[in-house]
């Protein structure tokens, strides 16, 4: 009962809207915990996550951090999130997508004039 109480906010991205990178709670879901830093960089070093400037790469994350060792996925997402930047995620830019979108309009209105005057 506690949970239908504490609604979160969500936003619904659809398929109009892109988001560079994976979820570092994803990745962290890929992997079983104790590993060590080097064993993670090998694995999924070339997977970009999300982060409020952009993707960015496990491994250069990883690179700011000083633990060697994780003993849990909390241990690790906790280390790899005090190295990201802290904030809300940039889903695509409108205003391209906006000027794709018309451009795409234009280009169909085109085509259909082009099949109708091949009609006649």
């Amino acid at each position: 009962m506690a949970d239908d109480e504490e609604e979160e906010t969500q936003v619904e991205l659809g398929p109009e809207t892109p988001v560079e990178g994976a979820p570092l709670a994803r990745v962290a879901s890929r992997l079983t915990w104790g590993l060590e830093k080097s064993e993670v960089v090998r694995r999924e070093g070339d997977v970009e996550v999300r982060t409020a400037d952009g993707p960015v790469r496990l491994a250069d994350a990883l690179d700011g951090v000083d633990d060697t060792y994780f003993s849990s996925r909390n241990a690790f997402v906790d280390a790899v999130r005090a190295e990201l930047p802290d904030g809300p995620v940039p889903a695509g830019d409108p205003v391209a997508e906006t000027a794709d979108a018309d451009t795409d309009a234009d280009a169909d209105e085109g085509e259909a004039s082009e099949a109708a005057a091949d009609d006649e």
